[in-house]
């Protein structure tokens, strides 16, 4: 018997939001809004938007012993998340600065600070042997995710949202299941500077590079899944979107976790796809991302 449904190895952030007309170009200033600061990073936004459609769900991340990580716990505990995998200090908490246009398009730069700090001794067998699923993303190092595949008991599924995208060891390619990718991840992992515009062909091709499985996330147009019985288009539903902030890891949360309840990747990818535009109708991250009977209702 598993103590959670999922747990999130990542990144927990403050994230620093301003609205702007448009993207600044190079050496460009632009006015913006009022500055907004949100509980965000890839890893507590994927176990908040897991929590709160109704999984248990479980924390492995590093924060700092200051405001920004206070405000964190605060918003994991309050989401049902359990945080007694989350270590304290050695660094200030991480720190996203977002640019959000009127379109609800975003820009990111990320300090890590603590999150660099979330080290391979972090990845413990018996916090990962908790889980009947393990989900990660690189806002940590390289070296820890692959340390957590190293020490995933048999018969745990392993999720990798490479973001931000680095070339991956075969190590970690070969435990994903699903290696889940938005189109400039994939394009990164391909390695080409023309990659062709087909989501299926980047789905064959990041298979063959060892995954077991590989899920293309294509915003409002849903998502692709692909895995030895071949590639298949999976559709979402039609939103306004206001801010798209957050909206893959709420993707990337509810197909772990859907999966380690047994459901075909297909299925779960078109159950994720609801979520990620559920989460894309709201301003925030975490803030944004519905529960179960929002994401019923959603389209209905």
């Amino acid at each position: 018997m598993y103590d959670y449904d999922l747990l999130v190895v990542g990144s927990a952030n403050a994230d620093l939001v301003v609205g702007v007309e448009r993207r600044p170009g190079a050496g460009e200033t632009v006015l913006g809004g009022d500055l907004a600061v949100h509980p965000g990073g890839k890893g507590a936004n994927q176990a908040v938007a897991a929590a709160r459609l109704g999984a248990r769900t479980a924390l492995l991340a590093r924060v700092g012993d200051d405001g920004h990580g206070r405000l964190l716990l605060d918003s994991l505990r309050s989401a049902g998340v359990d945080t007694s995998a989350v270590l304290t200090g050695g660094a200030p908490t991480g720190v996203a600065l977002i640019t959000v246009d009127p379109s609800g398009d975003n820009s990111i730069v990320v300090s890590p600070g603590a999150n660099s700090r979330l080290t391979e001794g972090d990845a413990r067998a018996d916090v990962l042997g908790a889980a009947r699923v393990v989900s990660a993303q690189l806002e940590i190092p390289l070296e820890t995710v692959a340390a957590v595949v190293r020490a995933l008991p048999e018969g745990t599924r392993f999720v990798l949202n490479p973001s931000p995208p680095r070339p991956l060891p075969a190590e970690v390619l070969a435990a994903c299941d699903p290696l889940v990718v938005n189109e400039h991840e994939a394009r990164v992992l391909l390695g080409d500077a023309d990659s062709g515009d087909d989501p299926a062909d980047w789905a064959r091709r990041l298979l063959a590079l060892g995954p077991r499985s590989v899920v293309v996330t294509l915003g409002a147009r849903g998502a692709l899944v692909c895995d030895a019985s071949g590639a298949r288009a999976v559709p979402s539903v039609a939103v306004a979107a206001v801010d798209t902030t957050g909206a893959g890891d709420a993707f990337t949360a509810a197909l772990a976790w859907r999966l380690g309840a047994g459901e075909e990747l297909s299925v779960a990818a078109a159950y994720a796809a609801r979520v990620g535009a559920a989460a894309v109708t709201r301003r925030g991250a975490q803030e944004s991302y519905p529960t179960a009977a929002e994401v019923a209702a959603l389209g209905a």
